[in-house]
């Protein structure tokens, strides 16, 4: 029966990844992959991760299974950074650990969908997971414009949809460092967001993935808490992937906030039973790394100031992108004003073919860049490619 399967498209992503590896140009450019690095282009491990390891490998005694909701330990660490020291929601809220961001957003979908969600509102671009996930589990997805043509939010456009939304509704945003456009919403837009989703029945899926990589831990959580302080219910996907620097070790967490804590048994067992279904147990090294960290006072600083290391040069890329303003129909001086890895470039594909071929520049074709893959040694040769193709 296998061979009765279609053939699928290939990964974008991944071809360009090979494309770039077979490139033996020295002064190639990588702004496809989405992982932060540093201005001599590594991926590092963080120093406070290091330090956790070793003591896991000194002292943890058993590598048997942690059941379907993980390292309660580490959901729980993570719980003030999210909503708050001194959350008034807090004891509504219950979490469970997950494969990566991508899991918690799948749980979330998938638990959704099981409580009677028919259709779930994105906002595009988007991640290109997102829709994915939506239809493999399979839900209804409906689209809207993420952003206007000036490179702004488009938050008329989301209001409308919150307001027109009803039972069997939900709404997917991104909480912070919006992938792929960088482009997020102010503090007052979220004011009128959360105070649209008071007068409405539709379900918030909050999905914080890029939390501490654009304006602060606290600055980040802003639209997630005003949200969550607005509602009766939500579903929160966390990833520790990124500003932990955990890819490859897929650490996340699922959080549901309920209407009162009497309702947190019944839907935290219908979670556990999906995962169950899904991973069964999640893995637990990156996890309790995290647990360990923020358990320990001198770790955590050391996780802050390393975190705080990143969201300063990525804010210090922007602004030099920036400083190259104008460039044919390109206006750079947006990246200045948003926030994370990710921005959108207005190129089209030929431009960005000629990018790879004439300036070895290997970006994805919707015109998406990782900021963090340029540094101070090759900004000026991006511009210049730049002005060479859309000058």
């Amino acid at each position: 029966m296998l061979d009765t399967l279609p053939q699928q498209s290939p990964d974008a992503l991944l071809a360009l990844i090979k494309m770039y590896a077979a490139d033996e140009r020295a002064d190639k450019i990588d702004l496809g992959v989405g992982v932060y690095r540093t201005d001599d282009g590594a991926t590092p491990v963080f120093a406070a991760i290091k330090a956790a390891e070793t003591k896991l490998v000194n002292e943890q005694d058993s590598k048997s299974y942690l059941g379907p909701e993980g390292d309660t330990g580490f959901v729980d660490a993570l719980m003030p950074y999210i909503f708050g020291a001194s959350a008034p929601v807090s004891d509504r809220i219950e979490g469970m650990q997950t494969p990566g961001g991508t899991g918690a957003v799948r749980l979330a979908v998938a638990v959704a969908r099981k409580a009677g969600v028919e259709r779930v509102h994105l906002g595009t671009p988007s991640w290109p997971n997102h829709a994915q996930i939506l239809s493999d589990i399979p839900i209804n997805a409906v689209f809207f414009d993420h952003a206007t043509d000036d490179g702004r939010a488009n938050i008329d456009q989301l209001l409308g949809v919150i307001a027109a939304a009803g039972k069997g509704d939900a709404v997917l945003l991104h909480g912070c460092c919006h992938n792929p456009t960088g482009i997020d919403y102010s503090n007052a837009e979220w004011d009128a967001i959360a105070d649209a989703f008071s007068r409405s029945e539709a379900l918030p899926i909050l999905d914080l993935a890029y939390q501490g990589l654009g304006s602060g831990l606290e600055k980040d959580a802003y639209g997630l808490r005003r949200v969550l302080g607005a509602v009766p219910e939500a579903l929160i996907a966390y990833s520790c992937d990124k500003n932990f620097g955990l890819y490859r070790d897929r650490v996340g967490a699922l959080y549901v906030m309920a209407e009162n804590a009497a309702q947190l048994g019944p839907i935290m067992s219908n979670l556990n039973a999906l995962a169950r279904a899904s991973w069964s147990m999640p893995p637990d090294h990156g996890a309790a790394a995290v647990r360990l960290v923020l358990r320990d006072e001198k770790l955590t600083q050391m996780w802050l100031d390393e975190l705080a290391s990143m969201r300063a040069r990525i804010a210090d890329v922007r602004a030099q992108m920036a400083a190259a303003g104008q460039i044919g129909k390109l206006d750079l001086t947006a990246l200045a004003r948003q926030h994370g890895l990710f921005s959108m470039l207005d190129l089209t594909k030929e431009q960005i073919d000629r990018l790879r071929s004439d300036h070895g520049v290997y970006m994805a074709g919707s015109g998406r860049i990782n900021v963090a893959g340029l540094h101070s040694g090759n900004i000026a040769n991006f511009v210049n490619a730049l002005k060479d193709v859309a000058g």
